[in-house]
């Protein structure tokens, strides 16, 4: 599925809009002065990409990056003074984790495939261990016999002996292909296996002593899912509960309260008091590894992601999003008490929590609120928070467009959420020019929070519309579902709906409109020029899908079978039944082409593994061949989530290129 890389804009108020905004005292697009942050600043990468406070609270580990070049730094927290620095390179880093207090996990990643063991071209993902004392740097799984030295799923770390170890699944090859759970040396890389699982095994739990004590099975082929638990010797696994899903598996989210229970979201209507227990149709059940007994836990809403204790890795709290950012809910006192006194000191700013030491008493926290990404760290035992880095150093805080959160309906009545960025300084917005910019996904969403892209835009004078249109995550399942089968449709008329509401409040001049966006949100910028047509000037699709059926037949060939999860997960958002359906041609903008009747930019990666650059490509000759303008942009070396900060650079350039010609803001 595709995830969504269009965060939503920086908020500086949430203000849902009634009536006429501004009036004649509203104020029109401003013009692009010498404070204004020049394109490059909102394209480059984030100076600071991760960072995490060492285990004792005194070191302070952090990607750092300038141009396309990143380092691994560690400095003191008491000092200042920089202990390490080691050179990453210009590949992706995509995590840093802290191995006890000596030693630092960095993950990257590359676009390559293995033919060899059959692997298509796609992003593997690698692992670095930084030594601090002996100052140098080994990879995960490296030497070790008929493994190779990806990893396959998420690592983690442990607390054993009291000592810090490392655990991570491999792909063995040989004449028996697996994925054991392995146990890292920390010196050599080598893994030794200490958990066999095959590809079924989609995922597992570790209590803190590294010990598996569950796992989730898929049956792809019958969409059979499977909770493993262990027998009463724990040599080996029992089939606990199953489940018939084609599609939307339970989701394993780790240990539970205490060492021997695990979480698990899923839709259990067969356990009494459950029945919509949850918005979306899952409920967060803590289950006994050991009796099997299942309960709810105790949240007041259905959590987005986990809070586990640094040390035990227990879990202590959860977090989820609303209009206006996290919110956070914590079960145990001393953490809540804290998280509290934090929300307390920045209120109105949705503090994120980032990072923590063992002891909980010195935390890192990320705003983006009416900025562009700031990161303090607050010290309890000295009761004071202090800047340990901004995110987007050149782009000040005067010069990040406010948004506003809006609700209307679209046609069918349905009550469509977005965020609308103003451009800088804009406070009554009258007749401004309009970019939609719709989110990837599509089962995705548009949150709270400082993003470049459309922060970029509204830099340049135009408003950006970011609508959570259905089909999106967040709003319940009855909203997603509202979208099945709907590419194309309602999907899209979602997004001119809020083109018109706008238009109607006197915000936005509705002959004035361009579409951007990004994975499901370039499909959709394509079929704003070819289904929905009358309602923009000009089109940008980046990475975007333009022959559906095309997609979904490559899809399958990549997996190597034409019944997967991902299969039938496009087949029901895009309303078919079975592989290679011809009615998807009715919803493709390449067989639509010759009805164009805006000017149309692509721009896509030669890298990309999630919507291969063929899609971008069969567009632009079906535009030729039609006799219609078109303009091709490749990006060498750029994977699907402008991942590299130069390329990310052209593509905003070109972008914005392209609207001043077809779409002038003055």
């Amino acid at each position: 599925m595709f995830r969504s890389w269009v965060n939503a804009a920086a908020m500086a108020a949430v203000i849902v809009l009634s009536g006429a905004a501004g009036g004649a005292q509203g104020q029109t697009a401003p013009q692009v002065t010498s404070q204004t942050p020049p394109l490059s600043a909102y394209g480059a990468a984030p100076s600071i990409e991760n960072i995490e406070l060492s285990p004792s609270g005194d070191r302070i580990a952090r990607i750092t990056v300038v141009g396309e070049e990143r380092a691994v730094l560690v400095s003191d927290f008491n000092t200042g003074e920089a202990l390490f620095r080691a050179r990453i390179g210009d590949t992706k880093v995509r995590d840093l984790t802290w191995i006890g207090e000596k030693r630092i996990l960095v993950v990257t990643s590359q676009t390559r495939g293995i033919p060899l063991i059959g692997i298509p071209r796609t992003e593997l993902y690698f692992g670095l261990i930084v030594d601090l004392e002996k100052r140098k740097m080994v990879q995960v799984l490296d030497r070790t016999e008929n493994v190779i030295s990806v990893l396959y799923g998420p690592a983690m770390v442990r607390r054993v002996d009291q000592d810090a170890a490392l655990y991570v699944r491999g792909v063995a090859v040989g004449w028996e292909s697996s994925s054991d759970l392995y146990r890292i040396d920390l010196t050599t890389g080598r893994g030794r296996s200490v958990a066999p699982m095959n590809y079924e095994i989609k995922d597992h739990v570790l209590d803190g002593g590294g010990q598996v004590i569950a796992m989730g099975k898929y049956v792809e082929r019958r969409g059979r899912w499977t909770l493993m638990l262990p027998r009463a010797n724990r040599s080996s696994f029992r089939e606990d509960w199953s489940v018939d899903t084609p599609i939307d598996t339970p989701d394993l989210m780790g240990m539970g309260r205490s060492q021997r229970t695990i979480v698990i979201s899923a839709m259990r209507p067969d356990l009494a008091g459950t029945t919509g227990a949850s918005e979306d149709g899952y409920t967060l059940f803590e289950v006994n590894v050991d009796t099997g007994e299942w309960s709810r836990l105790p949240f007041d809403t259905h959590p987005d992601f986990m809070i586990r204790h640094p040390v035990t890795r227990l879990l202590i709290g959860a977090g989820w999003v609303e209009e206006d950012g996290v919110h956070y809910e914590f079960i145990e006192p001393v953490s809540a008490q804290r998280w509290a006194s934090i929300e307390r000191a920045f209120a109105g700013k949705r503090p994120k929590l980032v990072s923590w030491n063992d002891d909980m008493d010195q935390v890192i926290i990320f705003t983006d609120v009416g900025e562009s990404g700031l990161y303090q760290i607050v010290d309890f035992q000295r009761g004071k928070a202090d800047i340990l880095a901004e995110a987007y150093p050149a782009i000040p805080d005067d010069q990040v467009g406010a948004i506003r959160f809006i609700e209307y309906e679209a046609a069918d009545g349905l009550e469509i959420p977005g965020y609308l960025t103003l451009p800088p300084g804009v406070t009554e917005p009258k007749s401004l020019p309009l970019v939609v910019l719709p989110h990837g996904g599509p089962a995705a969403q548009d949150t709270i929070g400082f993003d470049w892209w459309s922060q970029a835009l509204a830099s340049r004078g135009y408003a950006v519309l970011q609508p959570n249109f259905r089909g999106s995550t967040g709003y319940g399942l009855d909203f997603m579902e509202a979208g099945y089968g709907e590419w194309g449709r309602k999907m899209q008329t979602d997004l001119s709906d809020g083109v018109r509401w706008l238009a109607a409040q006197g915000v936005i001049n509705p002959s004035r409109v361009c579409i951007v966006g990004a994975s499901y949100g370039g499909y959709a910028a394509m079929a704003g020029v070819t289904i929905d047509k009358g309602v923009y000037r000009c089109a940008v699709a980046v990475a975007g899908l333009s022959d559906l059926r095309r997609f979904v037949n490559w899809s399958a060939r990549q997996e190597s079978r034409a019944n997967s999860q991902t299969i039938r997960y496009w087949n029901r958002f895009m309303g078919v039944d079975k592989l290679n359906d011809r009615g998807l041609d009715a919803l493709s903008p390449a067989h639509l082409a010759a009805g164009v009747d805006s000017p149309l930019l692509l721009i896509h990666g030669r890298d990309d593994t999630v919507v291969p650059i063929e899609q971008s490509r069969v567009m632009a000759d079906a535009m030729r061949r039609a006799g219609k303008p078109i303009e091709l942009i490749e990006l060498t070396g750029e994977d699907h989530w402008l991942s590299r900060a130069e390329t990310r650079q052209k593509m905003l350039a070109e972008t914005v290129r392209f609207l001043e010609v077809n779409n002038p803001v003055h």
